[in-house]
């Protein structure tokens, strides 16, 4: 595991010279300036730990069923967090079920020795895309049970390449492997890992959590007020771009906002976009007959949108223009159909309810408005693909259940 030493011993100079330049960049490496400190504060050498790595925020929200299922069938297990990006550990840094929160060093060996120095591990969780060869191979060395969770194998991957071999020897490392898909059981079969099983998303789990514990929120449900509502969650400018000249002229449909970027800029763009609805923001909603008077509510907070989509009839989902889609169960699972960008053929999920008939693929703002032409002239049609996405969510729920009864606790 030399070379990827050396690789991340590079990439860690290149997030060095990065911060001075890049917020989130600066984040990463005052974080890492303070993960083993935080380990020999924190940690119990007494104890032992399940340790569940995350990339972000999104596989966060992946293992965060499992964690939670721990947590109340053995209040006893202590469990670390580790995060690689800013944008998760900045969110979740206290996250209540976790003893100890902090970022994952840089997978170079003499990280991964003082890693295991300072805090025992019990077993580890690595979720969907994250592979650490020197941390796995640090964990196989010690004995710890490692598992792979919700993870999804592509054919252009390093580890399906003749000359990937050395990266795809870190998979035999992982006691099982619990995958999305039979593709990604079928490719991990064709370089000899068959320690696999087909158990699909923990996402399904978390949203249908969430939606049983959805707030209801009154200004919201006053500015509705029984209206046709359109719910763009995790939206950019591309976005808008596409859906904002459908509601030009339709004033009887409601408008709710939730940009991916809340900054004064971004929050004025958007007011001025959609002028034509006497927007509001959310914080400033407190006069009623203004809120009355407006077609379009901006939501300028974050940790909202999951139970603001319980007041939607349609929904779109923003990226698909540009970096990849978000989060699109969060709203199928109110039984809505989803509208998304061409940017989804990474995501399982987008694909597999385009095929249920509960998700929407559209191109641009041509595509979109025949769309919403038809869930309009046709509301049979409508409420049949909100079914459908709610079905898919709940036909898939029950992967952590099938988790946490194979991996021994």
């Amino acid at each position: 595991m030399f070379l990827f030493s050396i690789a991340f011993s590079v990439y860690a100079a290149g997030v060095n010279i990065a911060s001075l330049f890049n917020k989130k960049a600066r984040l990463l490496v005052k974080g890492h300036h303070r993960i083993f400190n935080t380990l020999k504060k924190e940690a119990d050498r007494n104890s032992r730990y399940l340790w569940f790595h995350v990339s972000s925020l999104g596989e966060f929200e992946q293992g965060r069923p499992l964690i939670e299922r721990i947590h109340n069938s053995h209040p006893e297990c202590k469990i670390l967090l580790t995060f690689f990006s800013p944008s998760g550990y900045e969110v979740r840094k206290d996250y209540k079920y976790a003893d100890i929160v902090c970022y994952i060093p840089f997978d170079i060996g003499c990280n991964v020795r003082r890693f295991f120095k300072l805090i025992n591990i019990e077993k580890a969780f690595f979720i969907k895309y994250e592979f650490w060869p020197n941390f796995l191979m640090g964990l196989h060395k010690r004995g710890i049970e490692t598992f792979s969770v919700s993870s999804i194998f592509r054919d252009n991957q390093l580890f399906f390449k003749w000359y990937g071999k050395m990266y795809a020897k870190s998979l035999t490392y992982f006691k099982h492997l619990f995958v999305q898909d039979r593709h990604s059981k079928d490719l991990l079969a064709s370089i000899g890992i068959t320690n696999v099983s087909i158990v699909g998303d923990t996402r399904c789990d978390r949203v249908s959590e969430v939606a049983q514990a959805s707030k209801q929120y009154p200004l919201i449900e006053k500015f509705v007020n029984g209206s046709p509502t359109f719910i763009a969650g995790s939206s950019w400018p591309l976005d808008e771009e596409v859906y904002a000249p459908f509601f030009d002229d339709k004033n009887n449909w409601k408008i709710i906002i939730a940009s991916h970027e809340i900054d004064e800029h971004r929050l004025a763009e958007i007011e001025s976009r959609f002028a034509v609805h006497n927007p509001i923001r959310l914080s400033q909603a407190d006069n009623t007959e203004r809120l009355e008077k407006s077609n379009c509510l901006i939501i300028d907070c974050f940790g909202m949108l999951s139970s603001i989509y319980r007041y939607g009839h349609v929904a779109y989902i923003g990226g698909g223009f540009g970096v990849g889609i978000h989060n699109i169960l969060e709203a199928a699972v109110f039984d809505i159909p989803v509208i998304f960008g061409p940017n989804n053929k990474r995501f399982r999920e987008a694909q597999e309810l385009k095929k249920a008939k509960g998700g929407f693929e559209i191109e641009d703002a041509y595509s979109f408005r025949l769309l919403m032409d038809k869930f309009i002239s046709d509301p049979a049609f409508m409420k049949k693909a909100g079914c459908n996405a709610g079905d898919y969510v709940r036909n898939n729920c029950g992967t952590s259940d099938q988790i946490l009864s194979e991996i021994g606790l």
